[in-house]
């Protein structure tokens, strides 16, 4: 059994504790929390855990095998470097870090110890997701044309990280798992409407090299909660809708052929519209696809569909957008990733 402690039980942590809590092959040992009232309600809901309020009470448990962090993004960096440095195996919430430096010193820490490292991208494990992958890995949709996402709602503003970091990291994960190739510039424009707060409406557009465009939209603001995305290829598309009780997916035969006219400069473009249908998707929670892959990641020494690598290019993206929305959308390029 995997001893798994939780660090913070505000928003999401208590999310992750159910997951563990629930997982084959792990034992939730502890939860620390900075606040009191929140040991107690996870005392209420799991009398058998113990608690703690200091981090080092629970870095010092031999029976803590790995540590899951959810706290906020400013404090990611502390709490994994210590987790590692206690030999511990760590899960973070996203973003892995506040900055690619951190990011990297996670990755070579981990390896120098033998460590798992992985990052908490949960829409990474959901069936929608994981099946949009199997179809653009298969062919199904041709050539990716474009990926275009709007992620919208009314709150939650966080004050540490603006809507970027917030919100646009969960397709920055989506499109880092399922679309080949990376991207080579961003561009970025926001704007903050509550003052002395971060930004909390942006748009970024994303150019890769082999001529496929992304674009997303994310708000704070909006008098209603939207999670579409549109994926275009040369042979099918497909609409995501995240809100969806059933159907998230789904796959239109719609698309343009292109052929020469009569004359060398002619080019004529007809459409093709064929039927839509909706594939199964696997019902099982995101976070517990994650919970149990952290587990068997541990267990046979297998690397994670969302290690420390796929963290570190998202928050390379995240940087170089926050650093043109600061310029006013100037195009801020990418250096090449390694595989």
């Amino acid at each position: 059994m995997i001893g798994i402690g939780v660090v913070g039980y505000g928003y999401w942590g208590p999310n992750l504790v159910r997951n563990f809590a629930e997982a084959p092959g792990a034992k939730l040992v502890c939860v620390c929390d900075a606040s009191p009232d929140r040991l107690a309600e996870a005392r209420r809901r799991y009398p058998s855990v113990r608690t703690a309020e200091h981090y080092n009470e629970l870095l010092g448990d031999p029976s803590v095998d790995a540590v899951a962090i959810a706290t906020p993004v400013s404090t990611h960096f502390d709490l994994a470097i210590a987790a590692l440095r206690a030999d511990k195996h760590v899960l973070v919430e996203k973003p892995l870090a506040s900055n690619s430096e951190q990011a990297s010193e996670l990755i070579a820490e981990a390896a120098r110890r033998n460590r798992v490292l992985m990052v908490d991208h949960t829409f990474v494990y959901t069936g929608a997701v994981r099946k949009i992958e199997e179809l653009v890995a298969r062919g199904e949709l041709g050539d990716i044309y474009y990926y275009d996402s709007v992620r919208v709602n009314l709150g939650l503003f966080q004050h540490d990280v603006n809507v970027i970091w917030d919100l646009a990291v969960h397709d920055l994960s989506i499109m880092d798992f399922i679309l080949p190739g990376k991207p080579a510039a961003v561009s970025a424009t926001g704007i903050s409407n509550i003052p002395g707060q971060p930004e909390n409406v942006a748009y970024i557009t994303l150019f890769f090299p082999d001529n496929k465009i992304a674009h997303l939209h994310v708000n704070w603001l909006a008098p209603v909660k939207v999670r579409r995305t549109l994926i275009g290829g040369s042979e099918r598309m497909i609409v995501y809708d995240d809100l969806e009780p059933s159907e998230k997916v789904k796959i239109y035969d719609k698309g343009v052929t292109l052929s020469a006219g009569e004359e060398v400069y002619e080019l004529l473009v007809s459409y093709r519209s064929g039927d839509m249908r909706a594939p199964k998707l696997d019902q099982a929670e995101g976070l517990q696809t994650e919970a149990r892959h952290f587990i068997d990641c541990i267990v046979n020494g297998r690397k994670p569909q969302t290690d420390g690598s796929s963290g570190l290019r998202v928050v390379r993206i995240l940087e170089a957008a926050e650093a043109s929305m600061i310029d006013r959308g100037k195009l801020v390029e990418l250096a090449p990733f390694k595989a």
